[in-house]
């Protein structure tokens, strides 16, 4: 068949949920048999999202291939259960460099280049081509930003040229909010009609209006959205807040959203299996509903945003967090504390006693030893203790200046001239760092290592299997980093009690340490991200590991 193509786009307000709708109609149509593939088109003119500061736009997605994306394509993983990478992430500044880059090799032959047809050009062949790698019988398409915004005007001009050429194969599908004013008392349809206009005024007429809500839509606003939105009654979806995002896919399929595309594009369903994913949300519902709960203290750098709090920073990990809590049955409450308070105002007014302490991903001396001190406290009070990448690194420096002595034990990232540089660069990443080439020049996607049998990471992978080679103890795991474990000093971490229990296949480089469970019911720091590869229906063993150590010390 001729591959289709599902253009996702958002109106009224940034964040209104356009990833989780396009995944939710992802695996609609992969339950019905079909063939997917997701894009994510972005806004922005920076290559990746790997040099962007995460406050200003969410925690970027590590792919396997080492793409740095926008958290979308995380989405998307979780949802599918793909392998995403290069191909399903587009950014405005990978389309005009480009472009720009074959006008310098005169591949243009001499024609003036302009922004359409040439930009939208290279847009459509990278969406096209991703259909093609994967041999998708249907690729969705997300449109970074809202409608009406200067800066994606060629994705949408893109659509617009695409269902032009392909008319029948080609839907767009249009997410917007629809408030309800507290001192109106009723939701109101006319932003969503605006957005539309604004999309109708760029050659656009929705096949789909979506709209999310703090409640179901009722029927009147359905019918308002019809008259002024030139659309079905049966074509506008209703996406209500849900305290469970996966739920999703199953509040759509019960509007029959994924049938109404599918008779669009004059398709038939292959098959219909929903069961898996039901029962996966049947079981979130009761272990949701219950009284069993966990609290785990999360010391991080990138929580505030002026006078508010940011989950989106560490998106992946509160996701992997709560895949393993649901696969253990019990509710996860996580706080949120800022590494820098710590640093101020030590360690006891903030993790008196939590059910466990994580250090997450960071980078600079902003904070650092506020999270030093966290994964200090953890370790002398028996607290279960998860380092991810820097949490990994600081929770070395601190046994190097507690345990072994090295007061002035540091990473060579905040303290160039440090006695003991216990965390240092690697001579590549120096020849980088001298030329300032930050953006994708670390230590970047799948790395292999091997797992040191009868250690604690040996017996998380080995129990929960899935993510290791148990023969060759090979595993892999994503990376996203510079600075290494400085393995002179190896000899007397291990003399002092910390195991190097996982090394890199290339250059024997330290992957993962861990205190012996002797000494600690959990304490282990990975330099590589499970936090990446964890999926709502197959949770990371690192994770699972964890959580069930938090269970023990906390029930």
């Amino acid at each position: 068949m001729k591959t289709k193509y599902i253009f996702v786009s958002g109106g009224v307000i940034s964040g209104i949920g356009k990833g989780t709708v396009a995944a939710s109609i992802a695996i609609l149509l992969k339950s019905s048999g079909f063939t997917i593939t997701p894009v994510k088109c972005e806004n922005y003119l920076n290559l990746d999202a790997g040099t962007i500061n995460p406050i200003e736009h969410g925690d970027p997605f590590l792919c396997e291939d080492g793409t740095e994306a926008d958290m979308d394509i995380g989405t998307y993983e979780k949802f599918l259960d793909l392998e995403l990478g290069r191909e399903n992430f587009v950014t405005m500044g990978q389309i005009y460099k480009t472009v720009i880059d074959r006008e310098r090799r005169f591949e243009y032959h001499g024609e003036d280049v302009e922004a359409i047809p040439h930009i939208t050009d290279e847009i459509l062949k990278r969406i096209i081509d991703a259909g093609k790698k994967t041999e998708a019988d249907i690729v969705v398409i997300e449109l970074g930003g809202t409608a009406g915004e200067y800066q994606n005007l060629f994705y949408y001009e893109a659509s617009r040229i695409l269902s032009l050429k392909n008319p029948g194969n080609v839907i767009h599908i249009h997410v917007g909010y629809m408030p309800t004013p507290r001192h109106l008392g009723e939701p109101k349809t006319k932003p969503i009609q605006l957005s539309v206009r604004t999309l109708n005024s760029m050659g656009i007429q929705p096949d789909f209006v979506v709209a999310r809500s703090e409640k179901p839509m009722d029927q009147r606003r359905k019918n308002r959205f019809a008259l002024f939105c030139n659309v079905h009654p049966e074509d506008v979806i209703s996406a209500a807040d849900t305290d469970i995002v996966y739920e999703l896919p199953l509040i759509f399929k019960d509007q029959n959203f994924h049938s109404r595309i599918l008779q669009k594009f004059g398709l038939k369903k292959k098959k219909e299996d929903f069961s898996t994913w039901q029962d996966f949300i049947h079981k979130i519902e009761k272990i949701e509903s219950g009284n069993k709960s966990i609290h785990i203290a999360i010391v991080g750098k990138y929580f505030s945003t002026g006078e508010y709090q940011l989950r989106d920073s560490y998106a992946a990990l509160f996701d992997a967090l709560q895949h393993a809590a649901w696969f253990h049955g019990v509710k996860l409450q996580t706080h949120w504390i800022d590494a820098e308070n710590v640093e101020k105002q030590g360690t006891e007014k903030y993790l008196s006693n939590p059910g466990g302490v994580i250090v997450p991903i960071g980078w600079g001396e902003r904070g650092a030893e506020g999270m030093i001190k966290a994964a200090g406290y953890a370790r002398d009070h028996k607290i279960p203790y998860l380092g991810l990448c820097y949490g990994m690194q600081l929770a070395a420096i601190s046994f190097a200046r507690d345990v072994i002595g090295w007061k002035e034990a540091n990473t060579t990232e905040n303290d160039p001239k440090t006695k003991y540089p216990v965390i240092h660069l690697m001579p590549a990443q120096e020849e980088f760092m001298k030329r300032r080439a930050y953006g994708g020049t670390m230590r970047l996607g799948a790395w292999k290592a091997y797992v040191r049998p009868h250690t604690l990471a040996w017996m998380a992978y080995e129990k929960y299997g899935g993510f290791i080679n148990k023969e060759s103890g090979l595993t892999s795991e994503r990376h996203r980093h510079r600075y290494e474990f400085n393995d002179r000093y190896a000899k007397e971490f291990e003399k002092n009690g910390i195991k190097i229990s996982a090394r890199s296949s290339v250059e024997n480089l330290a992957e993962i340490t861990e205190l012996d469970i002797s000494q600690h019911p959990f304490y282990l720091g990975t330099q590589g991200h499970p936090e990446y590869k964890s999926r709502p229906l197959r949770p990371h063993p690192i994770f699972l590991s964890f959580i069930d150590a938090v269970i023990k010390h906390s029930l």
